[in-house]
């Protein structure tokens, strides 16, 4: 991802200017699935001129399956390496970072960077959160053990890297919480979590409620 060198710390979500407030709030008020506890936490410095960022871990039996970030750029004066919206350079900018563990025997499988990245594709297009210049990476993880571990079981871990530029209205109004609870089914998908059935609707927990 590409940003400004001369960036000024980043101000956090309840401050800045109101589409940018307006569009930190389209993140807090996602739900997700009772599995998923997500929180703020602080934003990365010096990116861009204004940031904020939620954490995310997936829970099934009291074991950790998942967890990720996704944090929100914003640059008034637009950034060309963000792509273009609606003309112009894009403004905001999503950031999304998930990790989960797999079986062993998928680690091996060549297709398995194709199939992280349409998970992402997948959840955005199907919460119609409309976006332009995707980028990122999928990438692998195995762990051996050796001498005095040698008795212990290999794991193995998929990480997705993303970013995307979020498209608004012409007007500026951008509402986040699709991109949002996209984010979090990413986060159940490579955790391996089943789809919710069609005509399903699924009621969140409290824990699943961010700030509840």
């Amino acid at each position: 991802m590409v940003v400004r060198g001369e960036s000024r710390p980043a101000a956090g979500p309840e401050s800045g200017p109101a589409v940018f407030r307006s569009a930190a709030e389209g993140m807090r008020a996602a739900t997700f699935r009772p599995e998923v506890l997500a929180e703020e936490m602080p934003a990365p410095q010096r990116i861009a001129p204004y940031a904020a960022a939620l954490s995310a871990d997936v829970t099934v039996g009291d074991v950790d399956v998942a967890t990720g970030r996704l944090i929100l750029l914003h640059d008034p004066d637009g950034n060309d390496a963000w792509g273009t919206v609606h003309g112009l350079p894009g403004t905001f900018r999503l950031v999304a970072y998930a990790r989960a563990d797999i079986d062993v025997e998928h680690i091996s499988d060549p297709l398995l960077g194709e199939v992280g990245w349409s998970w992402l594709l997948d959840a955005l297009s199907g919460h119609g959160a409309e976006h332009v210049a995707a980028a990122g990476t999928v990438t692998r993880v195995a762990t051996e053990s050796y001498g005095g571990m040698a008795d212990e079981d290999g794991t193995a871990q998929i990480e997705i890297r993303a970013s995307w530029t979020p498209v608004g209205s012409v007007s500026g109004d951008l509402d986040l919480r699709p991109h949002t609870e996209a984010w979090g089914e990413l986060l159940c998908t490579a955790a391996g979590l089943p789809p919710v059935p069609e005509g399903v609707t699924v009621m969140p927990s409290r824990r699943g409620q961010r700030g509840a």
